[in-house]
């Protein structure tokens, strides 16, 4: 069989995500500074990133359920450790009992289900504020943590990336929490609160967003490099009339005559409607607009100013997330994680 190349990849750059994950971790303090990888290392492929990270010096990775831990335990190296944020269901204790994760337990049902079992260390997850998962931190946590060997305690920051009252509250509540439950080590700040200074770091930092080129605050604008890069290829090149109409519902009226890139890209890779009319490519440094609706698998871009794209040359999509999440509606989270299957993932 012949090798395949897909026609779009995803550029994906090894030395930008290691500069971001050092400067998060000198942000961090003296605090340990891990890396989330869930979601297949927010769509840009956990096992690569875990094995540079790794080399950099990244000590604590974490996923969200036990079938992405499986995927990247073989991994593990001597002295690294790997978190399973979603705790135990019944269906997980097989796995969970068996491997060198941990989970993260997160309410009564998992701890009780965990030391039934015979379960050894753990972490566990105490909401402050989020009211996702976790034990509340008004109850008993004491109590409910009696008897559990605690690697580490959690919790998780709702509105790090805003300048809002409920996360200063968040730090206070985990201070006292911190306080009275004994672990070996805190964990308390994500990407944005690590921007926020030292004193949300504690013992240990958990950035995602921002090690994959995400800028969840203000401080972290210049410093935090573009990770990923997609690119796709030109399908046809095309003639189109002055009143012509481009795409689904005819959303784009040709003012003029002009020419037309046809690309192959489109919602279902991850390239959402948003980005009708708003999004951009980029050819030998000009600047191609989107015209008319992206559709599942196509893209048409005004090529007008580019008279050399043609047939088979790969464009540059405008993707630095900031600013793509301004011009699609789109999180920065929701850009990088919904990138499809069908790019190519290149590393450089």
């Amino acid at each position: 069989m012949t090798d395949f190349t897909a026609p779009l990849r995803l550029r994906l750059d090894g030395d930008a995500l290691v500069s971001n994950w050092s400067w998060l971790n000198a942000r961090s303090g003296k605090a340990a500074c891990g890396a989330a990888i869930k979601a297949d290392g927010y769509g840009t492929g956990a096992a690569e990133v875990m094995r540079r990270l790794m080399k950099a010096g990244c000590r604590d990775f974490f996923v969200s359920n036990w079938g992405e831990a499986i995927a990247v335990e073989p991994l593990l190296e001597q002295g690294v450790s790997l978190a399973v944020l979603h705790g135990v269901r019944a269906e997980d204790m097989a796995a969970a009992l068996q491997s060198r994760a941990r989970p993260v337990l997160n309410s009564p049902a998992q701890i009780a289900r965990w030391k039934g079992a015979g379960g050894g260390a753990c972490d566990v997850m105490v909401d402050t504020g989020m009211n996702r998962l976790g034990l509340d931190w008004r109850q008993d946590v004491v109590a409910e943590t009696e008897e559990l060997e605690v690697v580490t305690l959690l919790s998780h920051l709702a509105s790090a990336d805003e300048d809002t009252p409920l996360t200063a509250t968040q730090l206070n509540r985990f201070q006292d929490i911190k306080n009275i439950v004994p672990a070996a080590r805190y964990s308390l700040a994500n990407s944005a609160g690590i921007c926020l200074g030292e004193s949300y770091a504690f013992d240990l930092t958990r950035p995602g967003l921002a090690l994959y080129g995400g800028v969840p605050r203000a401080q972290a604008a210049g410093a935090i490099r573009q990770v990923v890069f997609p690119q796709a290829q030109v399908l046809q090149r095309r003639r189109v009339l002055a009143g012509d109409t481009i795409g689904y519902n005819a959303t784009h009226i040709a003012e003029r005559d002009m020419e037309v890139a046809v690309l192959n890209l489109g919602y279902a890779d991850g390239y959402l409607r948003g980005f009708s009319g708003r999004g951009s490519v980029a050819f030998e440094g000009e600047s191609l607009p989107v015209a008319g609706r992206v559709s599942m698998d196509l893209v048409a871009v005004d090529a007008s100013r580019s008279p050399h794209v043609a047939e088979g040359d790969w464009v540059d999509i405008d993707y630095a997330l900031p600013s793509a999440a301004a011009a699609s509606g789109l999180s920065q989270y929701e850009l990088l994680t919904g990138l499809g299957a069908r790019f190519d993932r290149v590393w450089y």
